[in-house]
């Protein structure tokens, strides 16, 4: 008796010595980014610690998906992908069928929990395209190229109808980083963004009113300073005024006299630079910066093409994350709905990303246990 239990302890002992690590400067930089954003939150919200409760609950959810992931290798991943991606793209049909929301059908109400379908896409797209092009020759040629395209437009196309404009186009911008990084040449991926471009007028037309507004508030925000153009000047004064060292923390007056809206999502970000200034932003910006070049460097040291075109394009695809919100907050690009990474309030999204960094630290891990 004794020596089975012994042997038990002993193969228990070795599963923890022999299991995959975490890659600890990524692990640190994201609860970095996490600490940061739950502080941001809880000023955002005139201090409701029920707020910073619920997305800290969040992250507690996201970490642990995060440290699951990260045990399995990533040939058992890419085995599961195409079922994976079969299901988020029924789960968006669901969604067109009984979906729910403020004006947009993109939410599932399954009383135990509540959650946004989409935000998958943003992880078993670029799963999907790599597990197609992993074992064909590299570039793809256009026949190949045109199936991505397709495996792309579906799931895009089905977030759009929601309508949801700003995640259908994250969402296909994962799945081109993942053919943008299989090795096309700049003349083929001249052509696509062409082709794109020679579309935008025929999107126009089938874009809503609202959508349209946010591109004209783009050009000229201050042609409906009371109306549509609301969002973005208040969004400018707030970034503008946190100045060089920022006014404090929760001594911001945008977000506490109730100008600007959406301060716990969408602007959550001109918040924070209210608040803490140009040095603030540099530094969470210095964070984030950080997380992508080390993203970007476990996919340049990937063992196999699957593991290199996932890891490559979930570091490209919170690289826009980034841009955008930062874009949106500034006036450079329109408001399109884009959160800030581990910054702004909300559940799926957080969940979606401590995943898709829980592939990247597969990824690295497991290229560690082949090389030893």
């Amino acid at each position: 008796m004794i020596a089975v239990l012994y042997a038990r302890l002993r193969r228990f002992v070795d599963r923890v010595l022999t299991r995959p690590r975490l890659d600890l400067p990524l692990a640190g930089a994201l609860a970095a980014v996490a600490a940061t954003g739950l502080l941001t939150l809880y000023s955002a919200s005139d201090l409701d610690l029920g707020t910073v409760l619920n997305q800290g609950a969040r992250f507690v959810l996201g970490g642990a998906l995060l440290l699951l992931i990260s045990r399995i290798p990533p040939a058992t991943l890419r085995t599961w992908t195409p079922w994976l991606y079969a299901f988020s793209v029924l789960l968006l049909v669901v969604v067109a069928v009984m979906g729910e929301g403020r004006g947009a059908y993109r939410w599932l109400d399954l009383k135990i929990v509540r959650f946004q379908p989409s935000e998958l896409l943003k992880l078993t797209m670029p799963m999907m395209v790599a597990w197609y092009l992993h074992p064909r020759a590299l570039p793809p040629s256009w026949k190949h190229t045109a199936v991505v395209g397709a495996l792309i437009a579906l799931p895009a196309g089905l977030i759009a109808e929601q309508p949801d404009l700003g995640t259908a186009l994250l969402v296909a911008a994962s799945g081109a980083f993942a053919l943008f990084l299989s090795g096309l040449s700049w003349w083929r991926i001249g052509a696509l963004v062409g082709a794109v471009a020679a579309a935008a007028p025929v999107a126009w037309h089938f874009m809503h009113e609202y959508q349209r507004n946010r591109v004209r508030m783009f050009l000229d925000p201050e042609a409906d300073p009371l109306g549509n153009g609301w969002h973005i000047i208040q969004s400018k004064i707030a970034v503008g005024s946190g100045g060089v060292f920022g006014k404090g923390f929760h001594h911001g007056t945008q977000s506490r006299l109730e100008f600007l809206p959406e301060h716990t999502t969408d602007f959550v970000f001109a918040v924070f630079s209210e608040e803490f200034g140009l040095i603030g932003v540099c530094a969470l910006l210095a964070l984030y910066a950080f997380i992508i070049g080390r993203s970007l460097w476990i996919a340049m040291n990937a063992r196999d093409t699957y593991s290199r075109l996932l890891a490559g394009a979930i570091a490209m695809s919170f690289f826009v994350y980034v841009i955008v919100n930062g874009g949106m907050i500034t006036g450079l690009l329109p408001v399109v709905g884009v959160p800030l990474p581990l910054i702004s309030y909300g559940g799926t999204s957080a969940v979606s990303l401590l995943t898709g960094f829980g592939v990247l630290m597969s990824i690295h891990a497991h290229r560690k246990l082949i090389e030893s």
